[in-house]
């Protein structure tokens, strides 16, 4: 019974924790410029970093977000991340952020899910059908229609998708609370995988028949 007790004191504790929620841990540091010359540097979550006293304006810029990119595809929509690898300067800081494209009529940025990160989505251009799944058992839909100057937030880990319901192209922004939050995108994921799941257990899973999940995984 005391050692219970000390577990739930403990587990109190831990909720209590403003680091308890924190996706990424806290920088020891004011920053770290991450770098690939591991000389004279320090080795800090995967990255060497630079020299602080080396640092730049430059390793904390990037231009670029403005540019509308190409929605030919078969989702209709692009992600272009702004990450560590385009900012340097963003390594331990736990922030990522992206820009959406979305072609007109139906460009959808699929089904997916972030494992590492909460999202919160701000629409630039056009119209947007958004919403996110709750988790078992009630697994409910909260969704909105999004307008020009309106922003959306994606609890951590749910599954969430962004559609454009408009006629013209659609441009979003979003920030996440993770430098490395992971995207796994539940089509792709659960029907594309390598090797492949056996189509039995995805014919059970999803109540389909078998020659249509064959069909289903030959596409991705």
């Amino acid at each position: 019974m005391e050692a219970l007790q000390i577990f739930v004191a403990i587990f109190i504790l831990a909720l209590a924790s403003p680091l308890t929620f924190a996706s990424d841990p806290s920088p020891l540091q004011d920053f770290c410029v991450a770098i690939n010359d591991p000389k004279g540097s320090v080795f800090v979550k995967g990255k060497f970093c630079k020299e602080a006293k080396l640092s730049k304006a430059d390793d904390f810029y990037f231009s670029g977000l403005h540019i509308r990119k190409n929605t030919s595809n078969t989702f209709g929509s692009t992600v272009t991340p702004l990450n560590v690898a385009h900012m340097p300067g963003l390594h331990t800081l736990g922030i990522y952020m992206v820009r959406i494209d979305y072609a007109p009529n139906s460009g959808l940025n699929p089904p997916h899910t972030h494992p590492r990160a909460s999202e919160i989505l701000f629409v630039l251009e056009g119209t947007l059908h958004v919403g996110f799944v709750t988790s078992n058992p009630d697994n409910g839909l909260i969704s909105k229609v999004l307008y020009p100057g309106d922003v959306f937030v994606f609890p951590v880990g749910l599954i969430h998708f962004q559609y454009n319901i408009g006629n013209t192209y659609a441009v979003a922004f979003a920030g996440l609370s993770s430098e490395n939050p992971g995207v796994i995108t539940i089509a792709n994921a659960v029907f594309g995988s390598n090797p492949s799941i056996n189509a039995d257990i995805l014919a059970k899973a999803f109540n389909l028949d078998r020659k249509m999940v064959k069909n289903l995984q030959s596409k991705f």
